[in-house]
């Protein structure tokens, strides 16, 4: 199968892609230019292709309403030949209320009228496409329907009552559930203590380490999440474990966002791996196995960073979304994008990816993150059964106690979701 992406106007396709095209290859062509097949080779089916820049409300997909982000722009719309045989597999909601062809099979090239990668949230017709590459794939994949939880930012400063009353409803319900654990804890500035620097290691808080035992027996599975969760020297941007990035500079800016700058100072692989030493050395010293799944502390971090991870010894899987770069295949560039996938991937950094998909509970807006409650989590979990063989992700600070979580649990086992254990996902 070939997957053409369509992102620029008019970019000249090599002959010998369309006339492959025109010999039956099976095709999923996203977006512009296919109006240069239709040129060289009328009779395949499509009329005509043009760009409209109405802008879709909506995708309907397998009885599911998807969102678009009206900044994502217009389609390319298609007719078709009189008489030709075609499927159409999504819809797109146009602002007049019509519908149109969003996604549309006809032979053996399945068409989507846009690139769903822009704009991307998670009830995004970006699942369409998730769920079309089952089809060219593996069409036999049967529905299956699996979710995870992760109690996130334990660290040395955790409550451990909390951890274990976590532990213990979940135990009650069946719930596997990982734990993203940092073990070394840092409040150089006093923010949370009177102005008194704070510095707590998990070997010198045995309280939280019998809880992180206790929250093993209970079914839960410890993953690594960054050593100090926090950057030595300067806030980034607040001074504070588990508030600040770890392995890129971060401010905020005069609208009250917070702005990525780039690599740390001195960022290279050797020093990536230097701080995964020393995490695994103070796991070890508090007298527990350092883990094999790694979760990036905010889900960020230079190509760098995320290539010398996935090369190291010991390092099964990475456990959240991702930052991709331009030119990350022939090199490293400066840009980035963040991406989730619904489902276990192996990415371009070279490691297993475990999805998380629906994001945490925020009970109040911060800095560009708006409020996200039980049910905003459980409505983007519904659209997601769009994709045949998902993974419905979440986490969730132990802060908050029992206040949401069980709404979130038993929400996801009456939509029919199963929960798992995060390992049990890796081949």
């Amino acid at each position: 199968m070939t997957i053409y992406i369509g992102s620029t106007y008019d970019e000249p396709l090599p002959q010998s892609f369309l006339t492959d095209v025109s010999a039956g290859a099976n095709v999923l062509w996203l977006g512009a230019n296919l109006w240069q097949l239709i040129a060289k080779y009328p009779g395949m089916g499509f009329q005509a292709a043009t760009i409209d820049d109405a802008a879709p409300t909506g995708i309907r997909y397998r009885g599911t309403d998807l969102t678009r982000s009206p900044s994502a722009g217009g389609l390319v719309s298609t007719t078709l030949s009189r008489g030709v045989y075609s499927h159409t597999l999504a819809e797109a909601e146009m602002p007049d209320g019509r519908s149109r062809p969003w996604a549309v099979r006809v032979g053996a090239v399945t068409f989507i009228a846009e690139v769903p990668f822009t704009y991307v949230s998670f009830d995004d017709r970006y699942l369409v496409f998730a769920d079309l590459l089952f089809d060219l794939l593996a069409p036999q994949t049967k529905e299956r329907h699996r979710a995870l939880v992760r109690i996130e930012d334990v660290g040395p400063h955790s409550d451990p009552a909390q951890l274990r009353q976590i532990a213990d409803y979940l135990h009650s319900r069946n719930v596997p559930f990982a734990v993203a654990v940092f073990p070394v804890y840092d409040d150089a500035a006093g923010v949370y203590s009177g102005g008194a620097p704070v510095h707590r290691t998990l070997s010198g808080s045995p309280q939280v380490v019998d809880a992180l035992r206790y929250m093993q027996q209970q079914g839960g599975t410890l993953i690594m999440h960054g050593y100090t969760h926090g950057f030595a020297g300067a806030p980034n941007p607040y001074g504070v474990s588990a508030e600040d990035y770890e392995f890129y500079r971060a401010h905020i800016d005069g609208a009250g966002t917070v702005a990525l700058d780039g690599p740390v100072p001195g960022d290279s692989a050797d020093w990536a791996l230097g701080r995964l030493d020393a995490a695994r050395a103070e796991w070890t010293k508090a007298g527990l196995t350092p883990p094999s799944i790694w979760e990036f502390p905010h889900y960020t971090a230079s190509a760098a960073d995320y290539r010398a991870i996935a090369g190291a010894p010991g390092i099964q899987a990475r456990y959240e979304q991702v930052l991709y770069f331009n030119g990350i295949l022939g090199g490293t560039g400066t840009r980035s994008v963040s991406q989730y996938f619904p489902y276990l991937v192996k990415d371009a950094y070279g490691t297993p990816v475990i999805p998380e998909t629906l994001g945490n509970v925020a009970t109040q807006r911060f800095n560009q993150h708006g409020v996200r409650l039980a049910p905003d989590l459980l409505a983007s979990a519904r659209r997601q059964l769009a994709v045949r063989d998902n993974v419905a992700s979440f986490f969730y600070h132990p802060f908050l106690g029992l206040q949401y979580l069980p709404e979130l649990i038993e929400g996801l086992q009456t939509m029919g979701y199963t929960f798992v254990a995060a390992p049990s996902l890796l081949p």
